[in-house]
């Protein structure tokens, strides 16, 4: 590998390995230029890891493409390109006079049965919580069924709007049976629900889950901070602690330019 003015300039027909300055200064791409894969690509895929890492946080500045191309040995349409991928993404912004910025990470959940808010904290994504509401109400009839209460009797209400990094992320919708534990609205701004059900003595167990997708209404919109008819992913969720007990029923509403669900597929003979 050659260097030229200081930038990592990657030899011909060989993996290469590139420093850039800037945020990216403590970073190192591995560039393969004998592999199938565009250039491009792998260095969308590898900026792309280092947000989901953490290692390029929410306000860090990448530089312009032009730098860019010069410390990472790359054509500015190959860094063009990878950029413009990423801010497709929403990972990325271009910003006139300052550069490109990372504006976020995307949030990828396991679907298993946890915590939003300990999924967040354990990918160190610095969750914050705002209860909206926090009421009993009557069960409505979705209500009643999942939680096998009587249509019309009084459970826990719980709204809140669910943040990383400042930036709303979720949109919680939680019933609970009325008396099922002591609920306090400060306590669930910073910490998760699940967690105070284990607190209190409460062992989840099992849970039934439907995920789906649909458009965000205008409140929708403005409390997740996305237009009007943008995509939201939603979630149906039914948890039951060990005795087979409906314990929470749940209705979700998760940013599809934030938020992703991981599934694993296992194939049976």
């Amino acid at each position: 590998m050659a260097r030229t003015g200081g930038s990592a300039v990657p030899r011909p027909g060989g993996p290469a390995r590139a420093a850039a300055g800037s945020a990216l200064g403590a970073l190192d791409f591995a560039l393969d230029r004998g592999s199938p894969v565009p250039l491009y690509h792998q260095l969308a895929q590898q900026l792309e890891a280092a947000i989901e890492q953490g290692a390029l946080v929410p306000g860090d500045l990448l530089g312009n493409e032009v730098d860019l191309s010069v410390r990472l040995g790359l054509s500015r349409p190959t860094v063009r390109q990878a950029i413009q991928s990423l801010v497709d993404k929403g990972l990325l912004v271009r910003r006139r006079g300052v550069g490109t910025q990372v504006v976020h990470s995307q949030v990828r959940r396991p679907l298993k049965l946890s915590s939003l808010y300990d999924d967040l904290e354990a990918a160190g994504q610095a969750p914050t919580t705002l209860v909206v509401r926090h009421e009993p109400v009557p069960a409505a009839p979705e209500v009643a069924a999942a939680l096998g209460v009587a249509e019309g009797a009084e459970v826990i209400l719980l709204e809140r709007l669910r943040r990383t990094h400042g930036q709303p992320v979720a949109l919680l919708c939680n019933y609970l049976p009325a008396g099922l534990l002591d609920l306090d609205s400060a306590r669930l701004e910073t910490t998760g629900l699940y967690r105070m059900m284990r607190a209190a003595g409460l062992t989840l167990h099992s849970a039934r889950q439907t995920v789906g997708a649909r458009a965000a209404t205008a409140q929708e919109a403005a409390r997740l901070d996305e237009q009007e008819g943008a995509a939201l992913l939603t979630m149906q969720r039914t948890a039951y602690d060990d005795t087979g007990r409906p314990v929470e029923y749940g209705t979700h509403l998760y940013r599809a330019s934030r938020y992703a669900f991981d599934f694993q597929l296992l194939v049976r003979n």
